[in-house]
């Protein structure tokens, strides 16, 4: 019986050091589960720094100077991670002379909060989810847009365009592809 006991208090204190060795080894200057670290990145996907892989959609459209207008409606609209997630996404997306086009003040008031909701909805119509480079489009061809509205292509003679509007350049990024186009789509009014 007591060699028994003494082999139990021995196997205790065998566990004991061995648990605290390994509690107290390299663990010293290690945060807390709990504790937040302060260096570690604040925002969504967009906020992730890839200087190397092949941009993404919002990291395209941020570096042109044709797509200011686009990106700060992308930003009224809170859209910018959303962009920047891994999609696949086809963007047409109009240039700023293509905002120029709309009737004086439709952009200044689309970027107000209270038109949010409208904003988001024409950014939506812009967007396809999945990944459609211009070999893909049909004449007449239908495609469902993320705001739910269908947008209809047309080919002839060698030019693409999206509801009349023309598809003048198209760029392949990381999670999908950007049409740049001359127009800006308006939805139809939803019923």
């Amino acid at each position: 019986m007591k060699k028994t006991i003494t082999l139990l208090m021995v196997s205790v204190v065998a566990i004991s050091m061995i648990i605290s060795s390994c509690n107290s080894s390299g663990n010293e200057n290690k945060p807390a589960p709990s504790e937040e670290s302060t260096d570690s990145p604040k925002g969504g996907q967009s906020a992730v720094q890839d200087d190397a892989s092949q941009k993404d959609i919002v990291k395209v459209a941020v570096g042109s100077a044709d797509h200011t207008t686009l990106v700060a409606a992308l930003q009224a609209a809170g859209y910018v991670d959303v962009l920047s997630n891994a999609g696949p996404f086809t963007v047409f997306a109009p240039t700023n002379t293509a905002f120029e086009k709309l009737p004086k003040g439709t952009v200044e008031g689309l970027l107000k909060p209270e038109s949010k909701a409208d904003l988001r909805n024409i950014l939506e119509y812009h967007v396809y989810v999945g990944k459609l480079d211009q070999t893909f489009f049909k004449d007449g061809q239908m495609l469902g847009m993320v705001n739910g509205s269908k947008v209809t292509m047309g080919v002839k003679d060698g030019k693409v365009t999206v509801n009349g509007a023309y598809i003048v350049a198209s760029v392949p990024c990381s999670n999908g592809i950007i049409h740049i186009i001359d127009a800006v789509l308006l939805p139809p009014a939803k019923k």
